[in-house]
């Protein structure tokens, strides 16, 4: 059952970071959706759940169970004394047969019923700013789920997001490629028929098509052959944040110290502890009886004890999301300058570790390879000549990293690169493919 033309469609960019959010009514132009955050009005919503569990009063011990998605889910979190499971990246999940659910205070969740909790937030946050019920969607989906490694498993994935959808109360749902709703939103403003390669760099992955735009093609309508081919993998921001504490930020809290033990010399903490600062909400899973007592001894033993110390300080007050927002920082100078300094500073933790650009780019340089060969595939398994194309259409935060540019820039040139909203492109082409 298709999308009716005549009734409100909300266009659902459901990133794994971020969502966002345009609504296409019969006749109207596409509002994009804004959100109130403790900073202000943003028009992303960052993709988290958070599931606690609150003491009812006057009740003894019962308790009842609250969830909230998006910046409440953050604040939630951040202002508990008492953590509950805050939940991020489920987009990543969907392609995984295994990963079935999750326990959560003594209640299992499947993957669509935590994805479901959010869509749902979207849907009412929506009709309440927009005034309308809303019960159609279209949504986006990338060339290649993470983790996906056949066109069946990209299926899966898809099936299991448009159950969360139904979950969530919508009627109707269909799914367009991420890079092709960033070309509707890039060809609103065109005056003439282009071949464009269209980027969509996202959290968790990174999608590219070839496909040809304007209006002469609107004009005699939008056929198959327009599209000439989809790539994609499942790698993007997230990664390269990874990268960043890896390389900078961990050896500054004891990765690759050592301890004596017995007259030898050994790593003074587990490399696991460390692999669990890469994604800022697993700092929480630390703060555990047993993690204290090791890095306490690692820290009697340690040649460096007072990176151990950093180390606990930064488990014990639960950081990770304040260490993330500056690893976002420090990204973001380094696209605009070739040094920054890293800065992080919470009680008595103050970190301010100089980085080159170079650096940066030499610890993402297989993901740029993996980037450069998903572009290279695209263009042979088209037939399409670098020379071809007419533009090169940019969208998403990581697309503004120098060295992720300079891909593109070295085989179609800078003056045919340009930009969309880094944020909103999709969920604007999204509403535009609806109102089609």
């Amino acid at each position: 059952m298709g999308i009716s033309t005549d009734k409100p469609v909300l266009g659902i960019d459901f990133g794994t970071t971020n969502c966002a959010m345009a609504l296409a009514g019969n006749g109207s132009a596409v509002q994009i959706a804004s959100f109130p955050t403790s900073l202000g009005s943003s028009f992303t919503f960052r993709t988290v759940l958070y599931i606690e569990q609150l003491k009812q009063a006057g009740a003894g011990t019962r308790r009842r169970i609250l969830s909230r998605s998006g910046p409440a889910a953050i604040e939630g979190y951040l202002a508990a004394e008492e953590k509950g499971r805050l939940i991020q990246s489920l987009k990543s999940w969907l392609a995984d047969r295994l990963f079935t659910g999750t326990e959560i205070f003594g209640r299992h969740y499947t993957v669509g019923e935590l994805v479901s909790r959010i869509l749902s937030d979207l849907r009412q946050h929506a009709e309440q700013q927009f005034g309308v019920p809303i019960r159609h969607a279209m949504a986006g989906r990338p060339v290649r789920f993470v983790g996906a490694d056949t066109d069946e498993d990209d299926a899966y994935a898809v099936s299991r997001l448009r159950e969360a959808f139904v979950a969530a109360g919508f009627e109707t749902v269909e799914f367009e490629m991420e890079p092709v709703a960033a070309a509707h939103a890039y060809e609103s403003g065109l005056e003439h028929d282009e071949l464009i390669l269209i980027g969509d760099f996202g959290g968790g992955t990174s999608d590219f098509s070839l496909l040809r735009v304007g209006p002469g093609v609107r004009r005699r309508g939008r056929t198959e052959r327009d599209l000439l081919g989809n790539s994609g993998l499942g790698l993007a921001g997230d990664a390269f944040d990874a990268r960043i504490v890896r390389k900078l930020v961990s050896p500054a809290l004891g990765a690759g110290s050592q301890a004596r033990s017995l007259n030898k010399l050994l790593p003074a903490v587990p490399a696991w502890i460390y692999a669990n600062l890469e994604r800022w909400h697993y700092l929480s899973f630390l703060r555990t009886r047993n993690v204290a007592e090791i890095l306490k001894s690692a820290r009697a033993r340690a040649l460096e004890p007072e990176k151990i110390e950093a180390l606990m300080h930064l488990i014990d007050e639960d950081l990770g999301y304040h260490l993330h927002q500056a690893v976002q920082r420090v990204k973001f100078e380094l696209s605009r300058s070739e040094v920054a300094e890293f800065r992080f500073r919470e009680g008595s933790l103050d970190l301010r570790i100089p980085v080159r650009r170079s650096d940066f780019e030499r610890w993402i340089g297989d993901d740029l390879e993996k980037i450069e060969s998903a572009v290279d595939s695209l263009l042979r398994s088209t037939g399409v000549g670098a020379v071809d194309v007419d533009r090169v259409f940019l969208t998403g935060g990581t697309s503004f990293v120098p060295a992720v540019r300079a891909i593109f820039a070295s085989r179609f040139g800078e003056a045919r690169i340009r930009d969309g909203n880094e944020f909103t492109s999709v969920a604007h082409g999204l509403a535009l493919r609806a109102r089609q």
